[in-house]
């Protein structure tokens, strides 16, 4: 009879009811559970983006290990405090040798030392600087990924001076004022050697704007040859209002310039006080502190051999034709 749930066939399991169907308990959460988020190109090594990223990589380390065969100081860098950090065992021991200001060196747990690191220890302890023994996943973090081969030094930065106090250094000298300013000069080394310069030949101090400019990081201190700890370099927000300043103080400016009006040699303010403006190799002074200066000087050179001098030459061969000048 229709209706009937006794008829012959029909079979129910014990306690169980119509309706809605007894869940799982949770028994089967873990089959319904995905296998996150899909990795990134670069992170699954089937994919040429992984490819890719692994060739790049292996460049830079390659490229840092040449510098490091080098001696370069490609393992230094600025922290936000305007520390600098300098990685790997040659550049520490020369930074070491040419007495590069430095408050700590950091040395690798279980160290195989050679002749280089024996050497730092000592220049290191004889200098009374912190010595600091870390581990390498710190040195990797410290010198940010740089090759360091177990040693690094912090350099603390660059105390700069005022205009003001390169007038005050030359009033103390007793001699007419004799400061370079660099304009665009970006190549910290090219610093250092006009600090060497200026350092010889008698100059007060070196003036460098504040923005795309070198500074007197740990390279510019060792090719100044230790110009840099007698010699001050002040820092102008804008370099063309400081020559003007400069200008108002007494200062003749003076800029170098292959197309300049007369020769370095011949030049008739060399004994009054002055500034000389040396600008970058190729692009030279920017129009605003071109129109800043009183005369634009040569050099005279070859330009069938040589197009142009870099900063550091430039300074030199202008500084000692003014130092000759003041002594006659």
């Amino acid at each position: 009879m229709a209706g009937n749930t006794n008829r012959s066939g029909a079979v129910r399991k014990a306690g169980s009811k119509k309706g809605a169907q007894v869940g799982t308990g949770g028994h089967g959460r873990r089959a319904l559970k995905g296998k996150g988020p899909t990795p990134k190109a670069e992170e699954r090594e089937y994919h040429p983006a992984f490819k890719r990223k692994a060739a790049a990589e292996k460049t830079a380390a390659g490229q840092r290990q040449r510098d490091a065969s080098r001696g370069v100081v490609r393992g230094t860098r600025k922290s936000t405090e305007g520390t600098e950090v300098v990685a790997g065992r040659n550049s520490v021991l020369e930074a070491l040798r040419t007495e590069v200001p430095m408050t700590t060196v950091y040395i690798a747990t279980r160290l195989d030392h050679d002749d280089r690191t024996r050497e730092i220890l000592q220049l290191a302890s004889t200098r009374g600087l912190a010595l600091l023994e870390v581990t390498k996943p710190e040195l990797d973090r410290l010198t940010d990924g740089q090759v360091h081969q177990g040693v690094a030094a912090q350099v603390p930065p660059y105390a700069y001076r005022d205009v003001e106090d390169l007038l005050d250094v030359a009033e103390a000298s007793g001699r007419p004022p004799l400061i370079v300013a660099l304009d665009g000069v970006t190549d910290p080394r090219n610093l250092g050697a006009v600090l060497r310069s200026a350092g010889a030949f008698g100059a007060h101090g070196v003036l460098v704007p504040e923005r795309r400019a070198a500074g007197v990081t740990a390279s510019a201190w060792k090719v100044s040859a230790g110009a840099a700890a007698h010699v001050p370099v002040a820092r102008a927000t804008n370099l063309a209002r400081a020559l003007g300043e400069l200008k108002k103080a007494g200062c003749f400016v003076v800029g170098l310039d292959g197309d300049g009006d007369t020769e370095v040699g011949a030049l008739h303010l060399a004994t009054d006080p002055l500034v000389v403006v040396v600008g970058s190799e190729g692009k030279g002074m920017g129009r605003l502190i071109r129109e800043a200066c009183d005369v634009v000087a040569k050099i005279p050179i070859d330009a069938a051999a040589v197009e142009s001098l870099n900063a550091g030459v430039a300074t030199s061969i202008a500084l000692y034709e003014i130092a000759k000048a003041r002594r006659g």
